[in-house]
């Protein structure tokens, strides 16, 4: 299989952190969903965040990924105060520094599966054409050569959970969070799915951050950090 890192200056990995959370607090109404978390991301660091339903593992993922704005706590992005950045701000940092692989794919049916991969650039003010040409260079990397003008219907789920991890890797983020990436495929495919996740992030120096239930998810990454009731439980690594 072709490498993703042909074209790409690795970034190093470890160093100073290119995502701080710190004292992170937030609670809807009487449910605290996360209650003073600190937690520190480099380039280069692969993480699960497990836990129960309603531990808060989405909530803290949400905050990292600026999505929603804790209550209190701070979240960096090398360095930066996400908090203090306008809405439109953070948004393009979405667009730009994180790429987003969620348990359903979420591809658009409309478009071809090499135009769902190249519609981040588009959005981020590329050319359509050199969008198109960019986004076709992911697709024999990740075991989906001839399949870029197919449709996410005429694909299986492992074929579309590829088509998005191409897509969150395209702008070259520095973060990748994962939301349940295999909670809709089988274990095999699963397997297969987290493979090349783990592997192209490490290749493009992309830190991962994977939200999951499952330890069998959760051992493909190098760290684990389990949440219970809002807070980082002891013996986390």
């Amino acid at each position: 299989m072709t490498s993703t890192t042909a074209a790409v200056t690795p970034v190093p990995v470890g160093g100073a952190p290119v995502l701080q959370g710190r004292g992170l607090r937030k609670s809807y109404g009487s449910t605290t969903a996360l209650d003073g978390v600190d937690l520190e991301i480099k380039a280069g660091d692969s993480i699960a965040i497990m836990g129960p339903s309603g531990s808060g593992k989405t909530t803290l993922m949400q905050v990292l990924a600026g999505i929603i704005t804790p209550d209190s706590g701070v979240v960096r992005l090398r360095g930066e105060d996400v908090q203090g950045l306008s809405a439109e701000r953070r948004a393009k940092l979405r667009r730009t520094e994180y790429g987003f692989v969620f348990q359903s794919g979420q591809l658009l049916a409309e478009l071809t599966a090499v135009e769902n991969v190249a519609l981040p650039l588009m959005v981020a003010g590329i050319h359509r054409k050199q969008a198109v040409a960019q986004a076709r260079a992911w697709f024999a990397p990740l075991g989906l050569d001839g399949r870029e003008q197919q449709r996410p219907g005429e694909l299986s789920g492992g074929q579309m959970q590829r088509v998005a991890i191409a897509r969150a890797l395209v702008t070259r983020p520095g973060i990748v969070f994962a939301d349940e990436p295999t909670g809709a495929l089988d274990q095999e495919t699963g397997g297969e799915v987290m493979e090349l996740l783990t592997r192209t992030h490490a290749e493009n120096g992309a830190a991962l951050v994977v939200i999951t239930h499952d330890p069998q998810v959760a051992r493909w990454c190098g760290r684990i950090v389990e949440v219970r009731d809002g807070k980082i439980m002891a013996g986390s690594r």
